[in-house]
């Protein structure tokens, strides 16, 4: 299991992010580039899981500190 290293207000926005690029691939199948709103996948997948790999590979979290 990744371990959980993306907080809320991070995670709210990357769902968001991830979500309005993924209906721009679907409003605009025909653009010549319009593959590349799929790249939305990765922050609606890390947003949902609450893990990013990235951070995990420069030691960062946006998870508030536990007492």
């Amino acid at each position: 299991m990744l371990k959980k290293n993306v907080g809320t207000i991070d995670r709210a926005l990357r769902i968001l992010l991830g979500l309005a690029l993924l209906a721009g691939f679907f409003l605009d199948r025909d653009g010549a580039y319009s593959w590349l709103y799929l790249i939305g996948i990765i922050p609606l997948a890390t947003g949902l899981m609450s893990s990013c790999p990235l951070y995990s590979i420069f030691g960062l979290s946006t998870c508030p500190m536990k007492k």
